[in-house]
């Protein structure tokens, strides 16, 4: 039987060149593929893939947000993390999301195949150049404080649109809800977050790392 997989990069050739070199590969059948993190969740819920290969780097809904409910929703389904960022505070976050491995892009195509059944068969994986950090931040039990843990998870999804730079109808429409709605939840993600401005919402973004995801 094959191992059905989503590919979820917002890179048209990201995806590309993985769905050519993973369709090339015995037993593994990539059956959906998407450009933003939103998309990448209801795929998984209307696919029920074996596993999904995910950029932590996403539009609409990031990488970890979307990984978050991907588990929560199908707890079956294997996530990996495949991302240009090695830092420690985005593999941790996307570990405690759920995903079961984490391979940075410059990995070889057999290492994503040897993760892919890695987990598949139970365990986890993490790219070699990015295992002590993280086992580092496991044994110091460190775990950094930002206001966006204080967020909901609609909440976060309008932060990133917002810094995004989305307005206020465009992130209506795509969330299909009111604009008085997206109105309530911005007012509570600046008093949540302590902030008065868009401007200001968007530098705390740049230096929580928030845009980066």
């Amino acid at each position: 039987m094959s191992i059905k997989i989503i590919l979820a990069d917002d890179h048209k050739i990201v995806r590309d060149g993985l769905r050519s070199l993973l369709e090339r590969h015995p037993g593994m059948e990539v059956i959906a593929e998407t450009s933003d993190g939103r998309a990448a969740v209801q795929l998984s819920l209307k696919y029920s893939p074996d596993v999904v290969i995910i950029d932590v780097a996403m539009p609409v809904l990031n990488g970890i947000e979307a990984t978050r409910r991907i588990k929560a929703e199908s707890p079956g389904t294997k996530v990996i993390a495949l991302s240009m960022h090695s830092d420690r505070r985005f593999v941790v976050e996307m570990l405690n999301a759920g995903a079961s491995g984490y391979l940075l892009k410059e990995c070889a195509f057999e290492e994503l195949v040897g993760a892919v059944h890695s987990i598949l068969a139970g365990n986890n994986y993490l790219s070699p150049s990015i295992t002590d950090v993280a086992i580092k931040d496991k044994h110091c039990g460190h775990k950094e404080a930002s206001g966006f843990f204080a967020l909901t998870p609609r909440e976060l999804e309008v932060l990133q649109l917002l810094v995004e730079g989305r307005t206020t109808l465009q992130i209506a429409d795509m969330l299909r809800i009111s604009e008085k709605t997206i109105i309530a939840h911005r007012r509570n993600i600046f008093s949540k977050l302590g902030i008065q401005s868009l401007a200001e919402l968007i530098k705390y973004a740049i230096r929580e790392g928030f845009t980066l995801i």
